[in-house]
């Protein structure tokens, strides 16, 4: 139950404590998320910390950029974050309790997300409206930010019971192995050698 990773020592012998997305990006950056923030002031937060971005970056992938280069770079030990920002979760259902917040959760470890789960988005408006704001982010340069998924909505609309996902990254193994992403893949990509 103790591994080391790239110099880390990792025990994941005890419970994993849960780390707040909000708590730990204040921490760090000084960001109060709980507050509406705009994406001029994550950049200039950004610039401020020497952290690169693309000027095509909207809101979501600004807290993104800025949590992986500050709160992720201190998560060494196991543990589940969670809470994250809604902004950084467009598939995923908002927290009734707070709706900032995204019905998510992420195992990390050795400064790495090791999986991804959250409640599935079942309400077709707000999909549809999550859709939207991504294409006109992806239409700005982003190429990483969703396609409208027609389809998909259209099933919505027919309707969809609660449900959730949960996935397991193969960088868990790798960690685990002390070992590149690469070395540890159980199928490797196949490639031509032109490529």
């Amino acid at each position: 139950m103790q591994t080391e990773y790239e110099g880390m020592a990792l025990d994941w012998s005890r419970p994993f404590p849960h780390i707040d997305y909000f708590t730990e990006f204040e921490k760090e950056t000084g960001i109060d998320l709980r507050e509406e923030i705009s994406v001029a002031a994550l950049k200039a937060k950004a610039d401020e910390l020497n952290i690169k971005y693309e000027p095509s970056y909207g809101k979501g992938r600004m807290i993104d950029t800025l949590y992986k280069r500050t709160v992720r770079q201190k998560l060494i030990q196991p543990c589940f974050l969670v809470g994250h920002p809604l902004e950084v979760s467009p598939l995923a259902k908002v927290d009734p309790k707070n709706p900032r917040r995204a019905l998510r959760f992420q195992p990390v470890a050795a400064k790495s997300e090791l999986g991804n789960g959250f409640a599935e988005l079942n309400d077709p408006e707000d999909q549809r409206k999550r859709f939207e704001e991504q294409m006109k982010l992806r239409a700005a340069g982003d190429k990483e930010a969703q396609m409208i998924d027609e389809d998909f909505l259209q099933a919505l609309e027919y309707g969809m019971p609660p449900a959730c996902g949960f996935g397991m990254s193969e960088r868990f193994f790798a960690i685990l192995m002390n070992r590149s992403v690469r070395e540890t893949v159980i199928f490797p990509l196949v490639k031509t050698k032109e490529q």
